[in-house]
């Protein structure tokens, strides 16, 4: 690699061959500013590919339009096959035991995320910006008669503010929620939902945050004094962890020493929330760019250019729209149990007694709501998740370790 040049890693964690869409909005967004005249700066592309996700096979990955290749200083795709070659070229080494490998190269979200931070620094990055396949460098804002769009430069908003911090992190809007509108009744009281949605939260997702987006049917706006004013906020600590989220999320890679990993607890989600707890020492700064986040699949067209002028009502009224809600439910309730003992050890039990009636009190009237019993698996989940709690902060810490070993390698 050119040491003189700023090298950029795009990164995608994805198991959708669709990302192509995304990348090509994103990497055509740079041509079109004038960012790729610029001889300082390179844009390369790493990719962690599922192909079970979405029963793909590895040619919907590997295969890019050279419109876009041509501007792209390197490219690097890592599917199943690479990941264990690299696992075991680490265990011939000596870097990992078996036992170590089993932490570090674990399947989920959080190795994808790993070895795409471990190629970039590997290949000299200076920094890697994360990009999720199902959003946009869109900011969708409100007025009185219609919705208003604006395009966003995000990879350009990450190079102007990263090498000042050890992580940036844009803004989000659309339909971010993965709660559908409810209409509350006599049967379904308001009171049930809040205690339900209280009993799943985190600082991010809460009560409040979830009553704004129902009123607007499931979207949340882009705030449109940030995109006036375009100011910067320091993410300050708060309940022992600087939120993050795991897209449009820019890391400095000129220090690895100071870049921590990804970690879920198996078959979890909340990778970018522990990552947020390991943050008390790293500054972390929230930039005025968004992308839209197309969570329901619904404005799959809007990178040809057909840009709505009244979003959809995302209802409860779809196996579609209730198997999303459903997942992440069960996602929540998998990783809030670490995120407690984490962030709050001392409370640890009383919390976990404090969900687990909460949850018995809601779950028959959900499951009625939704005419499935499926919800009952969340406390079921909570309780397999709570009786493997320490198991699981010893996997987080020994992530950490391992992590910190592996790059001494490099």
């Amino acid at each position: 690699m050119d040491r003189k040049k700023w090298n950029v890693a795009i990164g995608f964690a994805t198991g959708r061959k669709n990302f192509y869409r995304i990348l090509r909005s994103y990497v055509l967004n740079c041509f079109e500013s004038g960012l790729l005249d610029n001889k300082d700066v390179g844009l390369n592309l790493f990719v962690a590919y599922d192909l079970e996700y979405r029963h793909t096979r590895k040619a919907d990955f590997v295969s890019i339009n050279p419109e876009i290749s041509k501007l792209l200083d390197s490219v690097h795709f890592i599917g199943k096959q690479e990941m264990l070659a690299e696992k075991q070229n680490m265990l011939k080494r000596g870097i990992l035991t078996k036992t170590e490998a089993s932490v570090i190269f674990r399947r989920g979200y959080a190795l994808q995320r790993n070895i795409i931070l471990y190629k970039a620094i590997e290949n000299h990055m200076d920094c890697l910006l994360f990009l999720d396949d199902d959003e946009y460098p869109v900011a969708l804002t409100k007025s009185i008669e219609t919705d208003l769009w604006g395009g966003q430069r995000v990879i350009q908003s990450h190079l102007k503010y990263i090498k000042e911090a050890d992580i940036t992190c844009g803004h989000h809007c659309g339909y971010i929620s993965p709660i559908p509108y409810m209409e509350f009744s006599r049967s379904f009281p308001e009171s049930i939902f809040k205690k339900f949605i209280q009993a799943l939260s985190n600082d991010i997702i809460n009560w409040d945050t979830i009553c704004s987006v129902m009123k607007n049917g499931g979207v949340t706006y882009a705030d449109k004094q940030i995109l006036l004013r375009k100011e910067v906020k320091t993410i300050q600590e708060s309940n022992g962890a600087k939120f993050i989220s795991g897209s449009n999320l820019c890391i400095n890679l000129q220090n690895p020493k100071r870049v921590f990993p990804f970690y879920n607890p198996p078959g979890a989600r909340g990778e970018d929330t522990f990552l947020s707890t390991c943050l008390t020492e790293r500054k972390v700064l929230q930039i005025p760019c968004y992308t839209f986040h197309d969570g329901f699949g619904a404005y799959r067209y809007m990178l040809a250019g057909v840009l709505p002028v009244r979003m959809k009502m995302i209802r409860a009224d779809s196996s579609r729209v209730l198997k999303r809600f459903y997942a992440a439910c069960v996602g929540w309730v998998r990783y809030k149990p670490l995120y407690i003992y984490i962030t709050d050890r001392a409370h640890y039990y009383s919390r976990i007694d404090e969900m687990t009636e909460n949850l018995e009190q809601t779950l028959p009237v959900i499951c009625r709501y939704f005419k499935s019993d499926m919800f009952m698996m969340v406390l079921r989940e909570l309780k397999k998740y709570d009786n493997t709690i320490g198991k699981q902060y010893t996997q987080f810490e020994n992530n950490k370790l391992i992590w910190s070993r592996i790059l001494e390698t490099l």
